[in-house]
């Protein structure tokens, strides 16, 4: 009998260089293994449109809190401009497929935004057509000093009248827009819990941020305008004059506390174009024999003219981007 021996051999192909490595199973390319996963958080944090937005907000704090001394319409000016930035700014964020996911998975944030935005949009509605009713009764009494018409005092009594109603209607204001600043949108929870969809990402969570501060912007800024012009009327009637002594030892009091509040506060300071068109001067008129201070006091209503006319224009632009954003918000929940 013929034995034989079997043996077993392993043999290897003879390795390729040319052939390139299969791919790792977490290759975008290895369809079999890995899925594509699709973001629905926004951008990340190195976006250009967030750090714009950021910087601007930013901004905006620091000019609402700047200590200066004078302040000016083309300072108020200043801050309505740099506010309608941010909410440009804000609509072109709410184009985002990415933030109108995140909006529509949090349904209470778009609520909480259409209310508030509802009522920015009231607020500055108001504040032009109360500009607009002081420039045409300062214009009736400009037109009436300029003439010396019969009964121009009444025309100068009637745009006096028309101070007082803008520094009740500013306050007004005031109080409504802070009434914002009470129901900013929720920061969402860092998870669902019990196998929620409503997971919220890092993205989320930045957007709730923003959301929050360009509310508290808002009002920040908004506070400082209205607040601006109602101190202004305020400070232009601070000083007695014949014929009002009982009137002034009356009010004394509320205007020495008025007077301690634009102190305490410096974002309440008045404007100057406002508080050089003194109400005194204009009831004491009648009594005045020389051209030259009348014509000091015409100089100074033309001044105030068109600064009302530039805040009103402003205003008037952030009108809009406010009603712009709300639209957006309303597209956003309807899709």
């Amino acid at each position: 009998m013929v034995s034989s021996r079997i043996r077993r051999t392993l043999s290897f192909n003879k390795p390729n260089p040319n052939r390139q490595s299969p791919p790792p199973p977490s290759h975008p390319n290895n369809k079999e293994k890995s899925y594509h996963v699709r973001s629905v958080s926004l951008p990340c944090r190195s976006h250009p449109l967030l750090s714009t937005l950021k910087d601007e907000i930013n901004e905006l704090k620091s000019w609402a809190s700047s200590k200066v001394d004078v302040r000016t319409s083309a300072w108020l000016c200043d801050g309505l401009m740099r506010l309608k930035d941010v909410h440009d700014s804000v609509d072109d964020l709410l184009q985002l497929p990415q933030t109108q996911e995140s909006l529509r998975r949090r349904s209470d944030w778009i609520e909480n935004l259409l209310e508030d935005f509802l009522r920015f949009v009231d607020v500055y509605g108001i504040f032009r057509a109360a500009l607009v009713t002081l420039k045409e009764e300062q214009l009736t009494a400009q037109v009436a000093i300029r003439r010396r018409r019969d009964q121009y005092e009444s025309k100068i009594a009637s745009y006096v009248k028309a101070r007082k109603n803008m520094e009740k209607e500013m306050e007004k204001l005031v109080s409504t827009v802070r009434q914002c600043s009470v129901t900013p949108p929720p920061p969402p929870p860092l998870g669902g819990g019990g196998g929620s969809l409503l997971v919220s990402s890092e993205g989320d969570l930045e957007l709730a941020g923003i959301l929050r501060d360009v509310n508290e912007v808002t009002v920040l800024v908004s506070v400082c305008v209205f607040n601006g012009i109602s101190k202004s009327s305020a400070a232009a009637k601070c000083k007695p004059w014949m014929g009002f002594n009982k009137l002034w030892k009356l009010n004394k009091k509320m205007i020495n506390k008025k007077n301690k509040e634009m102190k305490d506060h410096h974002y309440n300071q008045g404007i100057r174009e406002f508080e050089e068109v003194e109400v005194e001067k204009l009831m004491r008129l009648r009594k005045l024999q020389g051209e030259e201070e009348v014509r000091r006091v015409l100089m100074k209503l033309e001044k105030l003219e068109n600064s009302i006319g530039g805040i009103e224009n402003e205003s008037e632009k952030m009108f809009r981007s406010l009603i712009n954003t709300r639209v957006s918000l309303l597209n956003i929940r309807t899709q």
